[in-house]
């Protein structure tokens, strides 16, 4: 029975090895510094915003009668997040890999209703495009909460 113990204990400890193992092998982020793809992320989300503003100007019917709500919402969440982003902010990454992943199950959902292949095509290639950009920010927000070598708290 003692063993038993022993050997779940032991399987336990093995996960925190390889998580020690990865933050020791990141950097924290100089004074200054920002990670590509977060930049990239903060263009993304300011570009996404006018495209939002430009698009309920030109009419696109997003939603019964909220399209004046929808738009006014979703644009300052965007703008926050890409000025956050600029400015290096954990919680501005993190919000928008909320909207990122948003966007990446919509698209998932929208391959269902595709009638011609490249418009599948296109809708997947930016599905991955955008998932592969969420992956990248994972290590960047790593970095960024990272707090400087021997400094505690």
């Amino acid at each position: 029975m003692r063993l038993l113990g022993r050997r779940s204990r032991q399987r336990e400890q093995r996960p925190e090895r390889g998580v020690e193992a990865i933050r020791a092998s990141l950097e924290p982020l100089a004074p200054g510094e920002r990670p590509g793809a977060v930049t990239a992320a903060a263009i993304l989300a300011l570009v996404m915003a006018v495209a939002n503003v430009v698009a309920a100007l030109a009419g696109a019917d997003v939603a019964d009668g909220g399209r004046i709500p929808f738009t006014i919402v979703s644009t300052a969440v965007l703008v926050m997040a890409g000025i956050g982003m600029l400015r290096v902010r954990y919680w501005a990454v993190l919000g928008f890999q909320a909207v990122l992943a948003f966007q990446i199950i919509t698209l998932a959902l929208a391959l269902v209703r595709v009638e011609r292949w490249w418009v599948g095509a296109l809708v997947a290639l930016v599905a991955l495009a955008l998932g592969y950009l969420f992956w990248k920010l994972v290590r960047a927000m790593a970095r960024i909460q990272l707090p400087e070598r021997g400094r505690v708290g």
